[in-house]
């Protein structure tokens, strides 16, 4: 079962008027904790598209390399590569 976590945030002056013209009534959220949801998924989403990019671009560059630079690797090569 996911774990819920209770935090508290505080913002004040132009960042509070902010986040009160996005909630209540005339906003586009009920409430601040639905505000700071979205938010969070919004940034969340954004780290995972700028890490799968970085992937992507290394995957470029690898295949796009002459087939000469390539060289075999076992397993084994590959694990100690990445432990270091």
């Amino acid at each position: 079962m996911p774990r819920t976590t209770t935090m508290t945030v505080r913002v004040s002056g132009a960042l509070s008027e902010f986040v009160a013209t996005n909630v209540g009534e005339d906003g586009a959220y009920e409430n601040v904790s639905e505000y700071i949801r979205d938010l969070i998924r919004r940034d969340k989403e954004r780290a995972e598209r700028e890490a799968f990019d970085r992937l992507k671009a290394e995957l470029n560059r690898a295949f796009a390399a002459p087939e000469d630079t390539y060289k075999p690797l076992t397993a084994a090569d590959v694990i100690a590569r990445n432990r270091t």
